[in-house]
């Protein structure tokens, strides 16, 4: 499940605004490669929405079935907010609708019949008249 946490107001390079809702995933423990330490985090990405503001402001809280996949892209480089550091990535989030559900495991018991007795069951019906007359 993924829960839709925030809006954002967007441009595009025509000059033209639109609103995207900003979703997030669940908890995530991750390791770091520096430190070796954990911490907790979560995947965060943007989807472009046709709602109004108000609309907008009224989904914040919802949560919607899905995911938010880690997808390979091109190099881009990204600056860290709190450190001003500039890194390149080669990935990006992207929300996708199909949650992973594990299919659930059902039992399959064996039968004690053999052919032999399916055949003979099968002897029997023909051996029945269908008008109940023998």
């Amino acid at each position: 499940m993924v829960r839709i946490i925030n809006y954002k107001e967007r441009e595009t390079e025509d000059g033209e605004v639109f609103l995207v809702l900003e979703l997030q995933g669940g908890l995530e423990m991750i390791k770091s490669q520096v430190t070796k330490n954990f911490y907790a985090t979560a995947r965060k990405t943007t989807v472009p929405a046709t709602f109004d503001e108000e609309t907008c402001k009224a989904l914040i809280g919802q949560e919607m079935p899905g995911k938010i996949e880690k997808v390979e892209c091109d190099p881009y480089e990204f600056t860290i907010k709190d450190t001003g550091e500039v890194i390149e990535l080669d990935y990006r989030y992207q929300y996708n609708p199909e949650e992973d559900t594990p299919v659930p495991q059902q039992r399959v018991e064996r039968s004690e019949s053999t052919i032999d007795d399916v055949v003979k069951f099968q002897n029997l019906e023909k051996s029945f008249s269908p008008n109940g007359v023998h």
